[in-house]
């Protein structure tokens, strides 16, 4: 079936409509551009259509490109990548000029585009190409340009086109952060035209009304001036130098899709139009070339998108949660409660006096209060959720819960008590889960009288903010409990990955190296100031210094003790230097940001100030400091060796999972696609000869796995041994 029909009226309009069979949002394929381009021929060639308009027959626009087509074009090396953009380049040119004299720019045809909804990608630079862009008044819609989220830029006119149509400070909102707008806000933003409550009407009578002018393009037209100046122009100059300073204030240049576009735009503001779009097709070639480009696509839409969608959910019927408990009314248990009522729950949240549980609420009402304020919520809204919580002191509140999430202190004790208390009173039927981010599953369980409906979900913080829910399979968990797990994290619309139970489980089990190899080499006299700098030129979110005084130094100590009490004997003797510094600074008081001092100092406000001049005095820099790349070995090493154990021990299931968590959970350099894309960007021989080096240089931590040396021996790559694709096989 068609992609494209087109529909010629009697009025003199042709309609073509844009309906991909069996997607419910359309996305550009090369047969469907091959249809378009061929419906815009055969209208443009008949005396009898006056102009062109182009729709959807779905709800929304597109939500972009077939992500196949560019697959497709990487197969054929940089020269295919080159070719295919440039066609979808001539057809979107062919629509602008609509068949007219290229010397006058008259005898052309007009051509609109309405939109019924949203508009994306490719699903925006087609519309950008045509004369006049209607939208339909739909407020939950959304258009823009967010290619850049997934380590591409917009690159079938998108850039070239909305930097001469709002000028590159108006434009850089849109492309270097992605923003979405509604159609009204669009509309105000100068990206579309008109917002109408009958778009189709409205762009057929502009369209049998337009004359030559209207379809002239500014940059077409003779003494086009870029809005706000071009490179070369005093005002141009500065904002230039403002975006490439946002850029690398944003990205510490780690991200290679930001800075090509800003090339393509500085380029192609000097040259003629059809010449940027060639410089465009240039740079966004380079990009696709890169294998970050690639991973990040199947990291952070191909891989998320599946494992939402439920790729690893064991057969059971629907488990979609009806009432919910939870237990403890603290940051998470608010928190929980917050998202869990936004999607629609009954929720009754309980803790140990009337005011705690009370405040746990208070949090959802200050939440929906700023979201008024901001405009992102009604007061409507606001009461329907409150009135889905229930805080209270009495567990009989619980009956009828199909899930429980306990959410209190990591004590085993404690919760062992409360689950016994709980399952007292809610149905057998009911699943009960543990949000713990370190105590094993399968210890927890042993409280329960149905371990088999026993589930750790563990919730990042804060909840409301973080994407990823991570779900822990005890050794006597069933399938319908991560049925439940699986479902619920859909409801309150977050990714979620599935682990086998051990301590520490995926996420905190490759972090917690991390933040210790930065503490370590601080007391190594390695200045701390390298060590952070260090992470953010990798892409990471914040140095583990940083991340240290976020999550609180008193939190490490504790993990720390618990951990050494733990393993015993086998505790490692090199984490000696990190708990002899991280206990000296508990001692002294310094207990993170929470405390405005760590290893950093704050100022009244909670803004940081710089690093705290006592730690040089405790342990002094070292004379001679590594060189940027050791520094930043040891801080990646650490994390992805982990990662590799995990999987190694089945307490990763899935490669994908252990990618996106990484960079959902704790921010792994996205630019990377995870720890896995990121070693098969090194490849199994170099990841293990810089093992070889590291464990030779700094300990036995660094040791290669078995399952990273047997892979450098076979000259395997991890998604070409693990990845879906293979499994299939």
């Amino acid at each position: 079936m068609a992609e494209f029909t087109m529909e010629k009226g009697a009025d003199g309009v042709a309609v073509i409509t844009w309906d991909v069979p069996g997607k419910s949002m359309n996305v550009l394929s090369m047969a469907g551009a091959a249809e378009l381009d061929a419906a815009v021929t055969d209208a443009l060639a008949d005396e009898a259509v006056k102009g062109i308009v182009i729709t959807s027959g779905k709800d929304t626009f597109a939500a972009g490109m077939d992500l196949n087509v560019l697959a497709g074009f990487k197969e054929q090396g940089a020269e295919g990548v080159f070719e295919g953009v440039m066609s979808l380049h001539h057809l979107l040119r062919k629509i602008e000029r609509a068949g007219m004299d290229p010397k006058t720019l008259k005898g052309g045809k007009p051509i609109a585009t309405v939109l019924p909804g949203t508009a994306l990608g490719i699903g925006l630079e087609l519309p950008l190409s045509t004369h006049r862009v209607f939208a339909a008044d739909n407020p939950k819609a959304k258009i823009g340009l967010p290619e850049i989220q997934v380590g591409i830029f917009p690159g079938s006119g998108g850039t070239t086109r909305l930097v001469r149509k709002l000028g590159v400070m108006g434009a850089s909102p849109f492309l270097l952060q992605a923003k979405l707008s509604d159609p009204k806000g669009a509309v105000k933003a100068g990206i579309i035209d008109e917002v109408s409550e009958d778009p189709m009407a409205a762009a057929k009578a502009w369209v049998l009304a337009a004359k030559d002018a209207d379809i002239v393009k500014p940059w077409d037209a003779k003494g086009y001036k870029v809005p706000g100046g071009a490179p070369y122009h005093p005002a141009g100059f500065q904002t230039m130098v403002g975006a490439n300073a946002m850029i690398m204030a944003n990205t510490w240049g780690a991200y290679p899709a930001p800075k090509a576009m800003l090339s393509a735009v500085y380029e192609g503001l000097m040259v003629p139009f059809d010449t940027a779009l060639k410089i465009e097709a240039r740079w966004f070639t380079n990009v696709i070339m890169n294998p970050s480009s690639g991973n990040m696509i199947r990291s952070l839409f191909l891989n998320k998108e599946a494992l939402e969608k439920g790729a690893n959910r064991p057969e059971a019927p629907d488990q979609t949660v009806k009432k919910l408990g939870v237990l403890g009314a603290g940051m998470m248990g608010a928190g929980i409660a917050l998202v869990s009522a936004q999607a629609g729950m009954d929720v009754v949240l309980i803790d140990q006096t009337q005011e705690a549980a009370d405040k746990g609420k208070a949090y959802t009402e200050a939440y929906l209060d700023k979201g008024i304020k901001r405009g992102k919520s009604t007061p409507e809204k606001k009461e329907k959720v409150l009135g889905q919580i229930t805080a209270t002191t009495d567990y009989a509140q619980l009956e009828g819960c199909d899930l429980i999430i306990e959410a209190v202190f990591e004590d085993p004790k404690v919760k062992a008590e409360i689950t016994k208390a709980v399952e007292a009173v809610i149905p057998e039927d009911c699943i009960f889960a543990s949000n713990t981010s370190t105590l094993p599953i399968t210890g927890l369980a042993k409280a329960s009288a149905r371990p088999e409906q026993f589930i750790g979900i563990h919730f990042f913080s804060p909840v409301e903010k973080m994407l990823l829910v991570e779900i822990i399979k005890g050794r006597e968990t069933g399938d319908r409990a991560v049925a439940k797990a699986l479902d619920y994290v859909r409801q309150i619309r977050k990714t979620p990955i599935v682990v086998n139970d051990e301590r520490f489980f995926y996420a905190n089990r490759c972090i917690i190296p991390y933040l210790n190899e930065g503490a370590r080499m601080v007391s190594e006299g390695v200045s701390p100031v390298l060590v952070d700098h260090a992470a953010r030129l990798l892409g990471m979110p914040v140095g583990p210094l940083q991340l240290i005084d976020e999550t609180s130094i008193d939190l490490g100590v504790k993990i720390a003790k618990a951990t050494k009490e733990a393993m015993g004997d086998a505790y490692p003797a090199d984490a000696k230097g990190v708990d002899d510094l991280m206990f000296w600074m508990f001692d002294l008081g310094r207990k993170g940001r929470k405390s405005n001092a760590g290893f950093y100092d704050y100022d009244e406000k909670g803004k940081r100030t710089g690093i705290w001049p006592g730690l040089e005095e405790q342990y002094p820099h070292a004379e001679d400091q590594p060189d940027l790349i050791e520094v930043q070995h040891r801080l990646m090493f650490a994390q992805v060796l982990e990662a590799v154990r995990a999987l190694e021990e089945n307490v990763l299931m899935d490669i994908r999972e252990g990618d996106v968590g990484a960079i959902l959970g704790w921010g792994f350099a996205p630019w990377s696609g995870g720890p896995f894309g990121w070693l098969d960007m090194l490849g199994a021989a170099y990841a293990a000869e810089r093992c070889d080096h590291l464990e030779a240089t700094y300990g036995p931590r660094f040791a290669c796995p078995a399952l990273l040396r047997e892979m450098a021996e076979k000259n395997q790559s991890f998604y070409g041994r693990f990845g879906p694709e293979a499994k299939a096989a």
